[in-house]
């Protein structure tokens, strides 16, 4: 009998009383239990989270900044209930601790008193970080505890970049001030630039007027020394006019003490003295003047008498006829006569070799005529004068005696002065150095300043100057520079999509299992018949094939239409799992018929390290050394990758190699099990009594 009537045989033991249906309707449900009853649990828990109750503590406290209240507790508070990503639950610290403990709570989410005021302190002295305080409880739910990682990490992504905008809205908003600041600047330096080369010019003018002014600092100098040694003459004399008018003070009031009351009492008598005395003066101004005109006639006519006395006494005394007794008195005549001549020569010589002299003295005694006739006019008011000449003295002293004063005071102020323009002479040099310097630094200024505007200029064009729309741009994307630009390029829309090329295997596996475990792995009719190995072992083999076949079908029906599985190639899944069927049916009725009661152990271990080296759920990378070895050489592992190339789309080559793989286990594990079923038409005494039943 051939391999497709004997399985059918096989299969319509089945149909043989109410419980082999019932146990085939189970055969046939039995993966659904693995694959759809899992995948719908597991199929979006990611879109229920709002269901898991979170404790929210929001102890925040607020802060100002720039007169204004900021509660960025709130704010988040405010957001996540709005998100509804979790169940959230606004309780006290003391209640959050006890529900996350207890059980009440999963996790719990603390934005701290200090919160705000942390945020705040970005642009103060003393920037800090702020924290939100996560408590959770791995007793509870692991998984939850790495949800809310997820989750927060994305809270404090949002809290720091609100904040961050905040920080960085203040530092566009500075820039702009500093733009219009540095422009300020800029212009000012513009102006500057002009003021400081009028003030270089002006420098130049004042180093000049101050070389001209050195050089009258030094005539000044000079003169006032000169001034100085003046000043110190005329202190000299006006002390000595001083000390003179001093004592004729002394002496006019000396005097007129003495003779003030003389004069009072007798100025009648001083009056005629005066006017005898301007009298005899006229007499004698008038005989001086005939004196004058006589003498030379005088001289001449005492000579001729002086001569003409000689001859009479020659005559009658020298040589004489008769001695004459008169020569006696002749002789005293004659000598008498001589000196009369010689004294009248002499007179008349001294006259004319004084004439000057007696002109003087005619004007002298004419002085004194006036003067002496004055003084009898005045003879009556002598005594009143006389008072107020001594008068006029004592104030002339005075007057004397203040210019002395001056006179040294000027002298004391001419050489302070000569001093101080000694040292203004000085310091009139210096200004002429430090003004010539001036200028070379101005000059250099003048450079400066130019270069300093040009540079404000040109900084003031560097500098961002950003309006509100443009701050917000630049804030929004310097807050969150970096993007997480995903792009998937076959989505698997949920978890349970994401999980089924690891469920359905796993449930398909299953299936043949149990299968097996009411299907013998080799027919006893065609063994007992005599039947080829191969004809055996394809008759154990097709009959779990067909109930595969309807596993697969009632299993992606409810996956597809019940639970909702989409498939981006939902006729090639269906026929790539058939073929995993097949290869998991053959597999599993070797391990069967090879090691009988042992077998079904195999199974099993077979199904758990191909579970944990399939790289379902994490990379199989991630897996310890161990799984990373077997993970090539068993079927599920090809066949996770090739279903997930099936459902959510991609590039075939898992597919066909996958499917290369499956064919070529089904067709060892055939071969085997032949090999097996050849084994099993000898009959030894480990087959009549063996060691393990089951």
């Amino acid at each position: 009998m051939r391999s497709p009537k004997l399985a059918a045989l096989e299969l319509r033991r089945f149909g043989r009383g109410k419980l082999p249906r019932a146990a085939l309707v189970a055969l046939l449900l039995l993966p659904l239990l693995y694959g759809a009853l899992y995948l719908w649990s597991f199929w979006d828990p990611y879109g229920r989270l709002d269901r898991i109750p979170v404790a929210l503590v929001n102890d925040d406290t607020g802060a100002s900044v720039d007169g204004r209240r900021m509660v960025a507790g709130d704010d988040i508070t405010e957001g996540l209930r709005d998100s509804a990503t979790f169940e959230w639950h606004e309780v006290s610290a003391a209640q959050a601790r006890a529900g996350v403990e207890d059980g009440t709570y999963y996790l719990s989410l603390t934005m701290p008193a200090d919160f705000s005021r942390r945020i705040a302190s970005s642009s103060g002295d003393a920037p800090a970080t702020s924290a939100l305080q996560v408590r959770t409880n791995d007793a509870n739910n692991y998984i939850v505890g790495q949800i809310s990682r997820t989750v927060f990490s994305e809270v404090r992504t949002a809290a720091s970049t609100k904040a961050s905008r905040s920080f960085l809205d203040k530092i566009f908003i500075s820039f702009s001030d500093i733009h219009g600041k540095t422009v300020e600047a800029a212009d000012g330096a513009d102006k500057l630039t002009g003021g400081i080369g009028k003030a270089e010019q002006g420098s130049k003018d004042l180093a000049d007027g101050l070389k001209d002014a050195k050089s009258g600092s030094d005539k000044l100098a000079k003169g006032l020394k000169k001034l100085d040694t003046s000043g110190g003459d005329l202190e000299d004399g006006t002390q000595k006019i001083a000390d003179g008018t001093q004592s004729l003070a002394d002496k006019a009031n000396g005097i007129n003490d003495k003779i003030g009351p003389f004069v009072a009492r007798n100025e009648k008598t001083i009056g005629d003295t005066a006017q005898l005395v301007a009298d005899s003066a006229e007499v004698v101004s008038g005989h001086l003047a005939t004196l004058v005109k006589t003498a030379p006639v005088a001289a001449k006519d005492a000579r001729t008498e002086a001569d003409a006395l000689a001859g009479v006494y020659k005559t009658r005394c020298e040589t004489p006829v008769l001695p004459d007794p008169a020569c006696d008195d002749l002789k005293a005549a004659k000598e008498a006569a001589a000196d009369v001549a010689t004294v009248a020569e002499g007179l008349d010589v001294l006259i004319a070799d004084r004439s000057g002299e007696l002109k003087t003295l005619r004007t002298n005694v004419g002085l004194l005529q006036k003067q002496a006739q004055a003084l009898a006019d005045r003879a009556p008011r002598l005594s009143e004068d006389l008072t107020d000449a001594v008068s006029r003295i004592n104030e002339l002293n005075k007057g004397a005696a203040k210019v002395a004063a001056g006179a040294k005071k000027l002298h004391t102020g001419l050489g302070t002065a000569k001093t101080g323009a000694g040292d203004l002479d000085t310091g009139v040099g210096k200004l002429k150095t430090g003004a010539y310097d001036l200028n070379g630094g101005i000059y250099k200024l003048v450079d400066g300043s130019g270069k300093l505007a040009g540079g404000l200029h040109d900084g003031a064009e560097k500098i961002p100057d950003y309006d509100e729309p443009a701050r917000d741009a630049r804030t929004a994307v310097m807050a969150d520079p970096v993007q997480l630009a995903t792009q998937d390029l076959h989505k698997a829309p949920n978890y349970g999509t994401g999980f089924a090329p690891y469920f359905i295997p796993l449930s398909l596996w299953v299936g043949a299992m149990v299968a097996y475990m009411l299907i013998a792995p080799m027919n006893r009719r065609a063994l007992a018949a005599g039947a080829s190995a191969w004809r055996i072992a394809l008759a154990g083999w097709l009959p779990v094939v067909a109930i595969g076949v309807l596993q697969t079908t009632a299993l992606m029906a409810v996956l597809h239409w019940a639970v909702g599985l989409e498939m981006a190639r939902a006729a090639g899944t269906v026929g790539f799992l058939f073929l995993v069927t097949a290869c998991f049916a053959a597999l599993i009725q070797w391990l069967n018929a090879r090691f009988g009661a042992a077998g079904r152990i195999l199974v099993l271990a077979l199904l758990m390290l191909q579970l944990t080296s399939a790289g379902g759920t994490y990379p199989v990378q991630t897996s310890p050394g161990f799984f990373n070895a077997i993970h090539p050489f068993l079927p599920m592992s090809h066949v996770v990758d090739a279903l997930r190339r099936l459902i959510t789309g991609g590039g075939l080559e898992p597919v066909w190699q996958a499917c290369a793989v499956l064919v070529a286990f089904t067709v060892g594990a055939l071969a085997l099990t032949a090999l097996s079923a050849r084994r099993r038409q000898v009959w030894t005494l480990d087959r009549l009594h063996p060691e393990l039943s089951l």
